[in-house]
């Protein structure tokens, strides 16, 4: 856990006027998206109740795992409540057409056996998550062999498929070069070990082993809803036998292996979804407008391009980054996942956003993602925001892990929170109240 020294200075609210990159935002953005001046002193013996402080849902957006509905109770928390992700569907739809492009690129080689069957495996994360559901769909919806439940694609596990009937997938046909193959998804599950965490590496790589064993020289090719299902698959057999593997967040490690075969994995643009964790809080404790050093420069420099690096849903009070394909056309660019946005690395005021202290809890403390890239990002931005941050890790498990440490919310200026399950939100909220 971090821990840093935290200055005493009490908050002034304070009326800034930005001015926007490349033109000042619309009336509608800057009426909609004025924050409430949060003058939150908790850590000064102010008198801010811990309801009414600034709180930021990030990574897991509160939401039903059965319906994927989001939770507008929790993401309307306060006037000072947002959530942070990255756009799930444009992210699932490249690391489909990812998939696909490499398929129709290799046809030649890619079918290992010559029995015209171009068969994948699919690690699955969390099937209650609407991120891995977004990805699941998103493969299966390029490749062709998705299947319509309830007004989308089916994102269920197919389990063992080798024979192609399975009901939650189909066989799709792909005409390459003249020659028509056959893509069959010849198994997925859900990457849940016995303790009950999900998006497990391990499991994904104990996976890989028996469906290797069971019919190997079928699979072409492994993709993943996440690079540490990934990469755990593709160290445990997909790399020594030459098969393309496909994850998802640009971990280092995995972004390295591109050079040693790995397929390839979509950015997620942490960097981005680091900075607006905090950028929103911050801006709700100065009493700005939340669009400050976002969409609109703050006095540092600071800002983002809207529509390039990020969008907005006023609806649903949240920010999604914009994801990017990394390959062996571009991978380089994405060998240091840790560093900074360069558009957003100026040092703020600390006479203007004087120091406040942060709770801010990790889901699963061994989660690759969160763990080697998100927190190392966040730790990163808090010292530029002046922000002193208290970082807590979760077992993946529960969310008393991680609500139990908690115990004094009077102690923090502001709140950001990664679930353990979307449907939790009042776990945390409650103790806000």
């Amino acid at each position: 856990m971090k821990r840093k020294a935290l200055a005493a200075i009490m908050a002034v609210a304070m009326a800034v006027s930005m001015a926007g990159c490349g033109g000042s935002p619309s009336e509608s953005k800057d009426s909609t998206q004025k924050t409430e001046t949060a003058d939150s002193t908790a850590s000064t013996g102010g008198s801010v109740e811990n309801k009414d402080k600034p709180l930021c849902w990030f990574n897991r957006q509160p939401s039903s795992s059965a319906t994927g509905e989001l939770d507008k109770d929790a993401l309307n928390f306060n006037g000072n409540t947002y959530y942070v992700g990255f756009d799930a569907n444009q992210g699932a739809e490249l690391q489909g057409q990812m998939v696909l492009d490499y398929i129709k690129k290799n046809a030649d080689t890619i079918d290992r056996n010559g029995d015209g069957v171009i068969g994948y495996v699919l690690a699955i994360g969390d099937i209650g998550h609407n991120d891995s559901i977004a990805r699941t769909r998103g493969v299966r919806s390029a490749l062709g062999t998705g299947v319509d439940a309830d007004g989308g694609v089916d994102s269920t596990p197919a389990g063992t498929n080798v024979d192609g009937k399975a009901k939650v997938v189909k066989d799709a046909t792909l005409d390459v070069n003249g020659k028509t193959y056959t893509i069959r998804e010849l198994a997925s599950q859900e990457m849940k070990n016995s303790a009950g965490a999900t998006w497990d590496a391990a499991t994904a790589g104990n996976a890989i082993g028996t469906w290797s064993a069971s019919f190997g020289e079928q699979i072409d090719v492994v993709v993943s809803n996440n690079d540490g299902m990934g990469m755990s698959m593709f160290n445990a057999w997909a790399k020594d036998n030459k098969v393309p593997t496909f994850g998802y967040d640009a971990n280092s490690d995995a972004v390295a292996a591109i050079a040693e075969g790995y397929g390839g994995t979509i950015s997620q643009h942490a960097d981005v979804q680091a900075y607006l964790t905090l950028r929103v809080l911050r801006n709700a404790l100065d009493g700005v407008d939340v669009d400050t050093g976002i969409g609109t420069a703050d006095d540092a420099g600071n800002c983002l391009t809207e529509g390039e690096d990020y969008r907005y849903s006023e609806e649903d009070r949240s920010y999604y980054a914009l994801n990017v394909a990394v390959t062996a056309d571009n991978y380089k660019d994405f060998t240091d996942s840790t560093k900074v946005y360069d558009k957003v690395s100026k040092q703020l005021d600390s006479s203007k956003s004087p120091s406040k202290k942060v709770w801010l809890d990790i889901y699963n403390a061994s989660d690759n993602f969160l763990s080697s890239t998100y927190q190392p990002l966040l730790e990163n931005y808090d010292d530029l925001l002046n922000l002193t941050v208290d970082y807590i890790g979760g077992d993946g498990q529960t969310e008393s892990n991680i609500t139990n440490r908690l115990g004094n919310p009077s102690e923090y200026d502001a709140f950001a929170i990664n679930m353990v399950k979307t449907d939790n939100a009042s776990s945390y909220t409650s103790l806000l109240k």
